[in-house]
């Protein structure tokens, strides 16, 4: 996987358009988007099927990551639903072309 996909941030996962939302932060986006598409991160993500990467934000630092997934967390739905909206209005997965699994070759990536 390419690295300019390995960074510190916080994001949301969806089941679909208006979906079930989830919301996490991590060190490896690539790594962990693929977790929730596999079915292989346990819990709320996998039991609602979120599965769609629609907003993620960039940190250099994971105690900023943490905060903003905590605040996020807090929201009301429509306030989470507006930060999805004002960079991803057609709710488009982010990660559609991310991993390449037709290539024989490819190996999902590891979080470390």
């Amino acid at each position: 996987m390419p690295s300019h996909r390995r960074f510190i941030a916080t994001y949301i996962m969806c089941s679909g358009r208006n979906g079930t939302l989830y919301t996490g932060m991590t060190s490896n986006l690539g790594a962990r988007v693929w977790k929730h598409r596999a079915g292989t991160f346990e819990g709320f993500s996998k039991t609602y099927g979120c599965t769609r990467l629609v907003w993620f934000e960039r940190f250099p630092w994971g105690t900023q990551a943490i905060v903003r997934e905590k605040r996020i967390k807090e929201w009301q739905r429509d306030w989470k639903l507006r930060l999805i909206e004002e960079t991803n209005p057609d709710w488009l997965d982010l990660a559609a072309d991310w991993f390449p699994e037709n290539d024989p070759n490819w190996t999902p990536p590891e979080e470390e």
